[in-house]
């Protein structure tokens, strides 16, 4: 009997103070009042009209992200957490994170956030090097980064995330080590770190920054690994470094092909109901207002499709193919619903080539499949396709 995977609640905050130039993500500069009521209110009736997609099923983890939650209240918080475990059952020790921009950390606030319910942090660091920061649009001083992660320990959140970003504008190798080093001294319990890239839709895109070449980004990614790895922090995805046992549980569950029900202007959810052979995608409507005028009817849902069998293979691999784990024939089929003939040829293949191996039952990319990964992907795309070159710049983006 085919069991529906673990199920996760994303819920998307999405103001900021100010919108970055490097950033895509459905986040908006705060203009006016913060409708900060309005909003939870407008989340709780999309969550209540979302439950008959979800019932009889336990949250493994919550992660409330955006633009920058740390601009909510604590008691705003507290509130979404509340009405959550009411709506649906939460796992005794569910890992609740909240994303944080140190600019807007007040002291004591994550305390607060503690007492609300909060049990992870993720901090939005990206550099410690004032003119990096400066470039990036950032509202924090190094020194209100530094500060933000002594609050998270005092506040005993020590598991918590620091974001950091390499390959920024005119940045040098040592740069980028002593990114690393500052936010190594601040005893993280996991570090995300990825290369900055041009994304369509945002200033960057329509006015290139001078970027380090490829060759200097790949020294800085190999660099900054290895000193990570010096460190005690394990890789346990392409961009993800943990210490043990402090792995994300909730993107885990993304990128094992796990279940997720999304809240909030244009959240995301993807869930599964394999005992009818269906797995579905839907999003909410992406501005605020119109999210807030709409939540919770018909009008609030943006669309709603069915994921084919086809496609289930490529975004099976496009998650799990970014962890070092691998998987099992059985995590194939229980979390696809499809038989593992479907994807042996082209793993097979894939191992001929080098690019994927396999160890004690697991399919696992090799280092040579984890550098060129969009090149491995591609062999699992719904229909053939003519393979690129073997690119010369690896495949880096968190």
């Amino acid at each position: 009997m085919l069991i529906n995977p673990p199920l996760s609640l994303y819920v998307h905050l999405p103001w900021c103070v100010r919108k970055c130039p490097y950033c895509d993500f459905n986040s908006h500069a705060i203009k006016g009042d913060l409708p900060e009521a309005e909003y939870t209110a407008a989340l709780m009736r999309d969550l209540q009209r979302d439950l008959p997609r979800v019932h009889g099923r336990q949250l493994q983890s919550v992660f409330i992200g955006g633009g920058t939650p740390s601009l909510f209240r604590p008691e705003s918080i507290a509130h979404i957490l509340e009405e959550t475990r009411q709506c649906l059952p939460l796992l005794a020790d569910a890992e609740i994170t909240l994303e944080a921009n140190p600019g807007t950390v007040e002291r004591g606030r994550f305390a607060e956030y503690r007492a609300a319910g909060i049990t992870r942090l993720s901090i939005g660091v990206q550099s410690f090097n004032a003119q990096h920061l400066q470039v990036l649009g950032r509202i924090h001083s190094t020194e209100e980064a530094s500060k933000a992660a002594e609050e998270a320990h005092a506040a005993g959140l020590g598991n918590f995330n620091l974001d950091l970003m390499y390959g920024l504008p005119q940045q040098t190798l040592e740069q980028a080590l002593m990114d690393v080093r500052r936010a190594i001294a601040l005893a993280p319990a996991h570090l995300s770190h990825y290369q900055l890239t041009l994304e369509p839709n945002t200033l960057f895109h329509a006015h290139p920054p001078t970027l380090p070449d490829d060759d200097m980004s790949w020294q800085m990614q190999q660099a900054c690994q290895a000193l990570l790895r010096k460190h005690g922090f394990i890789q346990y995805e392409i961009s993800a470094f943990a210490r043990n046992g402090r792995m994300c549980s909730h993107n885990l569950n993304y990128w094992r092909y796990g279940d997720y029900l999304g809240i909030g202007a244009g959240a995301h959810s993807k869930l599964s109901d394999l005992q009818n052979g269906q797995i579905v995608r839907l999003w909410k409507v992406k501005q605020p207002a119109a999210y807030m005028r709409t939540a919770g009817t018909v009008q609030g849902i943006g669309a709603v499709t069915d994921v084919a069998e086809a496609d289930r293979i490529l975004e099976f691999m496009l998650n799990r193919l970014r962890l070092f784990e691998g998987f099992s024939i059985p995590d194939f089929e229980s979390l696809t619903g499809l038989p593992y003939v479907r994807v042996q040829p082209a793993l097979e293949q894939a191992q001929s080539l080098k690019l994927m191996q396999l160890i004690q039952g697991r399919w696992q990319p090799t280092s040579t499949g984890h550098t060129y990964l969009n090149d491995l992907l591609q062999r699992f795309l719904p229909e053939p396709a003519v393979l690129l070159p073997q690119s010369l710049r690896p495949t880096v983006r968190a």
